[in-house]
């Protein structure tokens, strides 16, 4: 996977976990979808009444917190970073580097399905600017933009 142009969609979780640091139970991305190199990415995250964050959020009432939402979005737009400068992988890491514009729409349950589509807004040589949303059957739940950074 190191050069952009032979990229085939779907990614899978396999080679997802080839180009991220993150591990069970912190991985928040099952695939990616679409792709295309430092303009837009789309992933998605199958959500599982067995992760263990429902344990305690909340009892009897489950609901995904918020930030791991904002989590699985920055996993996606690392994803981006990392196709999109495939040299990075592996030796250096995408951090998130700030956010704004945070709005969360509707609460995300078992069962939903999450899509994440981000699309690139800046792209330098150690920092991105991406906007983000994410949907639960066509409905937008949360949208930010956020940056990152390679370390």
């Amino acid at each position: 996977m190191k050069e952009t142009k032979d990229i085939s969609m779907p990614i899978d979780i396999k080679s997802i976990l080839e180009l991220l640091p993150h591990r069970y139970p912190f991985i928040l991305i099952d695939r990616i979808i679409e792709f295309e190199a430092r303009k837009s990415v789309t992933g998605l995250k199958n959500v599982s009444m067995g992760e263990p964050f429902f344990q305690g959020h909340f009892p009897g009432e489950p609901v995904m917190p918020g930030v791991l939402i904002l989590e699985g979005m920055a996993q996606t737009g690392g994803i981006m970073a990392y196709l999109s400068d495939p040299d990075m992988v592996g030796s250096k890491l995408v951090y998130f580097a700030g956010l704004d514009k945070v709005r969360f729409r509707k609460v995300v349950r078992p069962g939903d399905q999450l899509i994440f589509k981000l699309k690139m807004i800046k792209y330098k040589a150690r920092l991105t600017k991406m906007a983000g949303q994410a949907f639960v059957d066509d409905e937008l739940v949360t949208e930010a933009e956020m940056m990152a950074s390679f370390a």
